[in-house]
């Protein structure tokens, strides 16, 4: 049976192009998951800290000098985050830092504290999170939950 190079063409295309699709839906879980576990390790009193999440495309959020929580304060992140990551392409560095004052002592620890490294922990588990979320998408693809 002759080949229809214009149908192969276009099962290429189509093929190529759910690639793409699956390859960001894994890279957004990816960084997401990554954010998910970081926040999860902020040592929490008022919430100021985790609160203080920025994410950005362009540039590294800047850690805000004199900023903490107010006395009695409740914090909360914001949903600007996940709007970051859901714009993300292929090929694009994402930026994510936390700007409360005090957060290189939560990282790293001081006199009075042991480091709670949410950030370079998370960060080595960076090759387990994007091959479980590899798997997820390709569970899916094969009409998995």
């Amino acid at each position: 049976m002759p080949v229809n190079n214009l149908d192969f063409s276009n099962q290429v295309s189509t093929w190529v192009a759910k690639t793409e699709k699956r390859m960001e839906a894994v890279m957004r879980a990816s960084v997401q998951e990554l954010v998910s576990r970081c926040q999860a390790r902020i040592p929490v009193d008022t919430g100021f800290a985790r609160a203080s999440i920025q994410a950005s495309l362009s540039d590294m959020p800047q850690i805000v000098p004199d900023s903490r929580p107010q006395p009695g304060g409740s914090y909360a992140p914001t949903n600007a985050v996940p709007v970051v990551i859901a714009q993300m392409k292929l090929g694009d560095t994402i930026h994510i830092g936390w700007t409360a004052s005090y957060v290189i002592y939560l990282e790293y620890g001081h006199s009075q504290q042991a480091p709670s490294g949410f950030v370079r922990v998370s960060a080595l588990e960076w090759p387990q999170i994007v091959s479980e979320m590899s798997q997820t998408a390709e569970a899916r693809a094969a009409g998995g939950p």
